[in-house]
C-alpha cells in the first residue's frame, strides 16, 4: 500500500516552497501532527517557552529579514497566548503567519466544552490580522498558503491566521498539489498622478520628504530620492537606515521636537511615503501639535492610509518601491525652485534639535556610543523602556532595519528579549543588541532558556531601576499615588546566570564596553546590567 502524505505533511512541505527557513512553535496534543513532515524539510523549528514569545520572536525574525515570521501554536490557549504578539505585528505592518490548530470540525461552534475550545477562534483574531481562515479540507490548503504570501508580497503586510482543525491536519492530502503561487505583482502608481506630484516638487520652494516603515525596500533610492528634491527628510522608527546618519538631509526620528515640528509646517509641500503619520512617531509629547499646513502628498501601498491622521492632497496608492522609481524617473528634468538649499534647512533645525533635547538623556548617549563603538553594524531591539525612548531620538543607523522596538503603534512590554532572538537567528553574523528594562524583562525572562537552546548570543543590555520607573515618573509628574509601581525585582543576574547566560555589571564607560566585546565573543546569551543610578549616567 502506497504512504500518504497527512494534510500537516504537506503544509511544511509547502512552508518550505515559500522559502520558510524558521518556524517557531511549541507543540501540542493538537499541533503534533504538524511536525510530522518537518525532519524531511530544511526548515529550523524553535521552541521559545510560552506562545507570546513565539510571536516576538517570529515578528522579529521578521523585521530583520525582511521574510515572513511563521508560528505554530495550538488552539485555544496558544492563540490567546500569541494574540499580543499578533497586535503588536498589525501594528507595525509585520509579516506574521500564524498557524493554529482548533477542535475536531464536527465539534466547531458547539460550544461542548472540548480541550482547548473557544467560541470561535477565528474571529478572536480576526481583528488583528489581515484575514483569519478555518482550513476544512487539505486541498484548500495551497489557495490559503497563497493568499497569506500574497498579503506578505503584494500587500501591507500584517499577520494572517490559518487555523486547521485536527481532524483535517491528519487527513490524506496525497492528492494536493504542491503549488507555490507566484508574486503578486505590487501596485505601481497612475502615471498622471505620478506628473502631477513631480510637478508640485518641482515647484515647491521649500518642500519637506516624510519616509516611513513602509519605505524600507526602497533602500538607497530612498535616499537618491531626497536628494533630487533636495529636502530635509525625516524617518520613522522603523525607516531609520534610510538615510544614513550622516546624510546632509537627514533630520532624524525627532517629528515630535519643536524644530522639526517648524521645518514641516513651513513646507510648501510634504511628501510622505510608506507612513501612516501615527502618534507613536509624530506626536509622542501627545499634544496634537504636528500639523501639517502645506499640499500633503502620500505614497502608501494601503489605500485606506491615503487620508488617515492628515488627509493627503495628493494620494498614490501603490507600492513605495514602484512609486520612488516612478518620481525620480518623473523628476529627471527640469530646475527645481528653492529658496534654500536642504542641507542648510536641515543644519539648522539639527543646531535647534540640539537644544530641546532633555540634559538627562546625556548618559543614554554615552551608552549608545560605546556599544556601538565596540560592536560591528549591530541591530538594536528595545522593548518599552528608557534607553530606547531616548535612543528614538539618539540614534541613527546607516542601513534599515537596525532599530526596532515595541514604542511604536501597539507599544508592548517584554517584546525585546523573544524579539532579539528572532532577529539574531534571522541573521546569525550580525550582532543583536535588546534593549530592555528590569520590569519588561520579567515579562519574558524565560525565553533566555530558549535563546540558549537555539544558540542566539544576544547581548542584553539591562536597564535595572527596579520597577516601572517610567510610569512611575509619569504617576509623579501628575501628582497620582505611587502604586504598583515599585517591584520586588529579584536578583536578575543570578537568575540569568541559572539559565546558562553569561553576565556582567558595569558601573563604567570602559567596563560596558569591555563587556561588549566580550559578549559579542560569546557562543551564549550575555547580560550586562546597567543601574539607572549609574554615576556615567549623570546629565552632563
Amino acid at each position: 500500500m502506497a504512504a500518504t502524505t497527512t494534510c500537516g505533511e504537506r503544509l511544511v512541505e509547502l512552508l518550505e516552497g515559500y522559502g520558510v527557513e524558521t518556524v517557531f512553535g511549541i507543540p501540542g496534543v493538537h499541533t503534533v501532527e504538524l511536525y510530522r513532515g518537518l525532519p524531511a524539510t530544511g526548515i529550523r523549528h524553535v521552541t521559545p517557552r510560552h506562545e507570546q514569545g513565539a510571536g516576538f520572536m517570529a515578528d522579529g525574525y521578521a523585521r530583520a529579514s525582511g521574510r515572513p515570521g511563521v508560528c505554530f501554536v495550538i488552539s485555544g490557549p496558544g492563540v490567546t497566548n500569541i494574540a499580543t504578539a499578533m497586535g503588536q505585528a498589525y501594528a507595525d505592518s509585520v509579516p506574521l503567519l500564524v498557524i493554529s490548530s482548533v477542535i475536531h470540525s464536527a465539534h466547531l461552534g458547539r460550544g461542548e466544552g472540548r480541550l482547548h475550545e473557544l467560541p470561535d477562534q477565528r474571529a478572536l483574531t480576526a481583528g488583528i490580522t489581515a484575514f483569519s481562515e478555518t482550513v476544512r479540507d487539505p486541498a484548500a490548503l495551497p489557495d490559503a498558503l497563497a493568499r497569506a504570501f500574497a498579503v506578505f508580497r503584494g500587500r501591507r503586510p500584517r499577520p494572517v491566521h490559518l487555523e486547521i482543525p485536527i481532524d483535517v491536519i491528519t487527513r490524506d492530502a496525497s492528492a494536493v498539489p504542491r503549488r507555490i503561487a507566484a508574486p503578486p505583482a505590487r501596485p505601481a502608481p497612475a502615471p498622471a498622478a505620478v506628473e502631477r506630484a513631480a510637478d508640485l516638487l518641482r515647484d515647491a520652494r521649500r518642500p519637506v520628504l516624510l519616509l516611513g516603515g513602509g519605505a524600507v525596500a526602497a533602500g538607497a533610492l530612498a535616499a537618491t530620492l531626497a536628494e533630487r528634491l533636495d529636502a530635509p527628510t525625516t524617518l520613522t522608527i522603523n525607516a531609520k537606515g534610510l538615510l544614513p546618519a550622516s546624510h546632509p538631509l537627514n533630520l532624524g526620528s525627532n517629528q515630535s521636537l519643536t524644530a522639526v515640528r517648524q521645518l514641516v509646517r513651513e513646507a510648501d509641500v510634504v511628501l510622505a511615503v510608506g507612513t501612516e503619520l501615527g502618534e507613536t512617531d509624530y506626536d509622542v509629547v501627545f499634544d496634537g501639535g504636528f500639523t501639517i499646513d502645506g499640499t500633503l502628498i502620500r505614497v502608501d501601498i494601503d489605500p485606506d492610509m491615503l487620508d488617515a491622521n492628515h488627509p493627503a492632497s495628493l494620494g498614490m496608492h501603490a507600492d513605495a518601491t514602484l512609486a520612488v522609481e516612478a518620481l525620480l524617473a518623473a523628476l529627471d528634468h527640469g530646475a527645481l525652485a528653492r529658496e534654500a538649499a536642504g542641507a542648510d534647512r536641515t543644519r539648522a533645525a539639527r543646531a535647534a534639535l540640539a537644544g530641546e533635547l532633555p540634559t538627562a538623556w546625556a548618559g543614554h548617549r554615552r551608552v549608545f556610543e560605546t556599544v556601538r563603538a565596540a560592536l560591528d553594524d549591530p541591530i538594536f531591539v528595545g522593548d518599552s523602556t528608557q534607553p530606547v525612548y531616548s535612543g528614538n531620538h539618539l540614534v541613527d543607523t546607516d542601513r534599515p532595519r537596525r532599530w526596532f522596538n515595541s514604542t511604536t503603534g501597539y507599544g508592548t512590554l517584554g517584546y525585546a528579549l523573544p524579539a532579539s532572538v528572532g532577529a539574531r537567528l534571522a541573521g546569525p553574523a550580525r550582532p543583536v543588541v535588546c534593549l530592555v528594562g528590569d520590569g519588561g524583562l520579567q515579562f519574558t525572562f524565560s525565553e533566555l532558556a530558549a535563546a540558549v537552546e537555539a544558540g542566539a548570543p544576544v547581548i542584553v543590555l539591562l536597564w535595572n531601576n527596579d520597577g516601572y520607573g517610567e510610569i512611575k515618573r509619569y504617576m509623579r509628574g501628575r501628582g497620582l499615588p505611587e502604586i504598583g509601581v515599585d517591584l520586588y525585582t529579584p536578583d536578575l543576574l543570578a537568575a540569568v546566570a541559572a539559565f546558562g547566560c553569561e553576565t556582567a555589571a558595569v558601573d563604567n564607560l570602559a567596563a560596558l564596553e569591555a563587556a561588549v566585546r566580550d559578549a559579542a565573543t560569546a557562543q551564549r546569551p550575555t547580560v550586562i546590567e546597567i543601574r539607572e543610578d549609574a554615576p556615567f549616567l549623570a546629565s552632563d
